[in-house]
C-alpha cells in the first residue's frame, strides 16, 4: 500500500466516531477528497458526498459507513462515576477492565471501565456476564463537580481506547475497522477511477449511523439517486480457531484472498457479473458469499431507495468483529479499491441494470 494512502487509513481509525458523533471522521474524508474531487459537501444527516466526473455518465453511488460502535455517557453520579449505555452492538464482555477515550467539550479524555474485583463476587456472580447497566467509568474524579469540569457531559460518547498496529507485514489491528475500511475504499476507488477514465459520475459516500440502523444509506441514496450502487463493508472471516461450523455453513472466508463479492437477492444479478468480470479481466482475487435475504449493510437500505437500485455488496474479510482487535490484510483493502474501480470503468450509458 502507498505509504500516503496508509497514512489516510490511519488518520481515519484514529478518530472518535461513533454513530451520530462521526464529525472526526468526516473531517479526515473531506480533507482527503479535497485533493482529487470533484465536489465535496456533508448533507444535513453528516453523509460526506465526494464527486468525481460531475455532469458525466449514468449516475453511481459507492457506499461506506464512517460509524462505528462505541459508547454514551448517560449519568454522572455524585461520586464522580459515569454510567453508560451502548451505542451499537457490543459483546458486554469485551468492555470489562477497558480503557476507554471519552470526547468531550475540553478533548479526548481516558477513563476505565470498572468492575467488582474477582476476589469479591460470589461463586454464582463469577458464572455471570455483567451487563452493561452494571459497569461504570472511572476517570479519577473526585466527585461529580470534578468530572463535569473536566469537560465531561451528559451525552458525551466513548471509543474503547485502542489504535492502529501492523501484525506483521500485511495483517493491520485496529479499534473500528468496521467500517473505517468501507469508508477507506469508496474514496480510494473513486481516486482510481478517476485516473482511469471512468464515464459513470461517481458519488462516493461515506455514510453515517449504519451501526443502529442503516441510516445515512436511507438519507444519502434518496439525494444522491444513482442507477447503481455497490456498498463496501467488512464480512466475518472464517479462517481462524472456533469457525467451523460458520465455514461448513458459510464457507472459507480468508484474510489476503481477496475481496469478498455478496450474491443473492439483495444483490442486482447484472452488477454481480460486471463486478466479477471486472475481477477476472483485471487479475483481481475474489471470494464469493451466499447471501439469502436482505444484508445487514447499507446495500439493504440502498436497493430499497425510491424506486429501486441496482445494489451490489463488496466486503473485506474482517476476523474478531465487534471487538477492539479487529484484523484485516491491507492487501485485501487494496484489491477492493481496484476491484470497485474496474467495476466503474466498465459503466456507460449502454450499461443495462436489468435483470431480465
Amino acid at each position: 500500500m502507498e505509504s500516503s494512502s496508509l497514512a489516510f487509513l490511519q488518520r481515519l481509525l484514529d478518530t472518535i466516531s461513533p454513530s451520530g458523533y462521526e464529525d472526526e471522521a468526516a473531517r479526515v474524508i473531506k480533507e482527503e477528497a479535497g485533493r482529487f474531487a470533484d465536489e465535496v459537501s456533508v448533507d444535513v444527516h453528516g453523509n460526506v458526498h465526494v464527486v468525481v466526473n460531475r455532469g458525466a455518465g449514468p449516475r453511481v453511488m459507492l457506499a461506506g459507513h464512517m460509524d462505528e460502535i462505541g459508547l454514551q455517557i448517560t449519568h454522572i453520579d455524585d461520586d464522580g462515576f459515569l454510567r453508560f449505555t451502548a451505542i451499537g452492538g457490543w459483546d458486554p464482555q469485551i468492555l470489562q477492565g477497558q480503557r476507554v477515550w471519552i470526547r468531550t467539550a475540553a478533548g479526548r479524555i481516558t477513563g476505565v471501565v470498572g468492575k467488582k474485583a474477582i476476589h469479591l463476587l460470589k461463586e454464582d456472580a463469577r458464572k455471570k456476564v455483567v451487563q452493561i447497566e452494571d459497569m461504570w467509568i472511572d476517570i479519577g474524579a473526585a466527585g461529580r463537580e470534578d468530572a463535569v469540569a473536566r469537560g465531561v457531559a451528559v451525552g458525551d460518547c466513548a471509543v474503547i481506547a485502542q489504535g492502529f498496529q501492523m501484525l506483521g507485514p500485511d495483517l493491520a489491528v485496529a479499534r473500528g475497522m468496521d467500517n473505517r475500511c468501507g469508508a477507506w475504499v469508496v474514496i480510494e476507488a473513486a481516486r482510481l477511477a478517476a485516473r482511469m477514465g471512468a464515464r459513470a459520475e461517481i458519488h462516493a459516500v461515506a455514510t453515517v449511523q449504519e451501526e443502529i440502523g442503516l441510516r445515512g444509506a436511507v438519507t444519502s441514496a434518496y439525494r444522491v439517486q444513482p442507477v447503481a450502487a455497490v456498498a463496501v463493508d467488512v464480512t466475518h472471516a472464517t479462517d481462524y480457531p472456533g469457525m467451523k461450523d460458520e465455514r461448513d455453513r458459510r464457507g472459507r472466508i480468508a484474510l489476503g484472498r481477496g475481496p469478498v463479492v455478496a450474491r443473492g437477492p439483495n444483490i442486482n444479478p447484472r452488477l454481480f457479473d460486471l463486478i466479477m468480470t471486472a475481477a477476472g479481466e483485471a487479475g483481481v482475487s475474489v471470494q464469493v458469499e451466499a447471501e439469502p435475504r436482505g444484508t445487514g449493510t447499507d446495500a439493504n437500505a440502498i436497493q430499497l431507495a425510491r424506486g429501486g437500485v441496482a445494489a451490489g455488496l463488496i466486503s473485506v474479510p474482517n476476523r474478531y468483529m465487534h471487538t477492539p482487535v479487529e484484523v484485516v490484510s491491507l492487501a485485501d483493502l487494496e484489491a477492493c479499491a481496484v476491484l470497485l474501480a474496474e467495476t466503474l470503468r466498465r459503466i456507460d450509458e449502454s450499461t443495462s441494470f436489468v435483470p431480465w
